[in-house]
Parts: structure tokens; C-alpha cells; sequence
């Protein structure tokens, strides 16, 4: 059973949430939050699978409650995803850098909800449709200078290769074809990357990929 957290000011939004969730046989809403503050104390408590966390909230925002989330060395297993009115909301790119493992718009549909919560228990990231490439997009005119790549030094070339194409956006599958390889190999190399890198997911890997300076502004193609 899959244990997800509610954290959003909107009561009406929670509620919504809530009922879809907790119809399926495999979700359990473990518990709601109104701003950063409960939410950070109910994660403690009830260390659920997932946080469904709104950006913008009172007392604390969900930016800041994620980082305390994700620097936590015991809600390690906890993972967030953010919730946003807007695709391009422009904290998003901080909250995947601060270790969301995706966002989702308030609207998106259920079944793409549904999915979003089940994908990130397994390790990957989530973010809307077509927003991946304008979020990786966004990294790159932001990202510092590249760090030194000795953090990539266990790493072996095909997986340095895979790792780069996660960076600009590519999925298992298109790895896959780019690489000639089954989505199975393509995920497996994925995984062992994350491994190595202490990668809490997909979006950090995307993150790691431009800090260290694999992949650089302008490899979107």
C-alpha cells in the first residue's frame, strides 16, 4: 500500500485529492497538511511514501519544507512531489534542485496523478507533460559553472553515455532506441547511475548532470 501525504492550503483541493486516492486499491491518503509547518510535522510522524506538496503556502512554503524533507537523512525514503497552479511556475526549478522528485499542475488529470504517485515510489521522477525539456531548459540558462566531474569517476561510459541522455530529457525508451538497447538495459544502467551518485531519483540525476558538467546549455537536441 502505497502512504501519501496531503499538504495544500486549499481544504477544497485536499479533499479532491483525497477522494480519488484513497478509491484506489493500492493508495491510502495517511494523512493532510494546511501549511509547510504540519506538513513537515506529519511527515515525521507518519513517514509516508509520498508528499503531494503544494509550492505556495502559509507559515512555511512548500519550497523550504521540501529541502528540510529532502536534507533529512531519516525521511530519506520519503518522497516529494510538488503541486503547482502553473506549469512554468518559477519555483519549480528550485524545488527539483531542493530534491522534489517531479510536479504535477493542480489540474492535471487523474489517471496522470495516479501514475505520478506510483512512479515516484518506484524511483522515478515525475514531472507534467511536456514541461521536461523547458525545466531542463531552465536549468541550463541558470546552472553555476560545471563542477569538477571527479564525482562521475565510478561511473563507466555507458553510463556517463546514459546519464546525459537522462539530462536532456530522454526517457527509458528513447535511451532505448538512441542506444540500441532494451528499455530493461536502459533502465538498468539508469538505476546503477543513481546508485553510484546517491541520486534520489531522475530529477536529481537531471540536476547532477549539469553540475557536473556532463551535459551543458544548448545539448537539447
Amino acid at each position: 500500500m502505497i502512504r501519501v501525504l496531503l499538504a495544500d492550503d486549499q481544504s477544497l483541493v485536499r479533499a479532491g485529492f483525497k477522494a480519488l486516492l484513497d478509491a484506489q486499491p493500492d493508495i491510502e491518503v495517511a494523512g493532510e497538511a494546511a501549511d509547510g509547518e504540519e506538513a513537515l510535522r506529519r511527515v515525521r510522524e507518519l513517514r509516508p511514501d509520498v508528499v503531494l506538496m503544494d509550492i505556495r503556502m502559509p507559515a512555511l512554503d512548500g519550497l523550504a519544507a521540501t529541502r528540510r524533507i529532502t536534507d533529512d537523512e531519516a525521511l530519506r525514503g520519503v518522497k516529494v512531489v510538488m503541486l503547482t497552479t502553473f506549469e512554468l511556475d518559477e519555483y519549480v526549478f528550485e524545488a527539483i534542485r531542493a530534491g522534489a522528485s517531479g510536479f504535477l499542475v493542480k489540474d492535471t488529470e487523474p489517471d496522470e496523478l495516479l501514475r505520478a504517485v506510483r512512479a515516484v515510489v518506484e524511483g522515478d521522477a515525475l514531472l507534467s507533460p511536456g514541461v521536461t525539456r523547458r525545466l531542463i531548459a531552465e536549468f541550463a540558462a541558470r546552472s553555476k559553472e560545471p563542477a569538477a566531474e571527479g564525482a562521475l569517476a565510478e561511473l563507466t561510459e555507458r553510463e556517463r553515455e546514459v546519464m546525459a541522455l537522462v539530462g536532456i530529457g530522454l526517457s527509458n525508451e528513447e535511451i532505448a532506441r538512441r542506444l540500441v538497447v532494451s528499455p530493461l538495459t536502459a533502465k538498468t544502467h539508469v538505476s546503477r547511475t543513481m546508485v553510484k551518485l546517491g541520486a534520489r531519483d531522475r530529477a536529481q540525476l537531471v540536476v547532477l548532470a549539469y553540475e557536473s558538467g556532463l551535459v551543458r546549455p544548448g545539448w537539447l537536441g
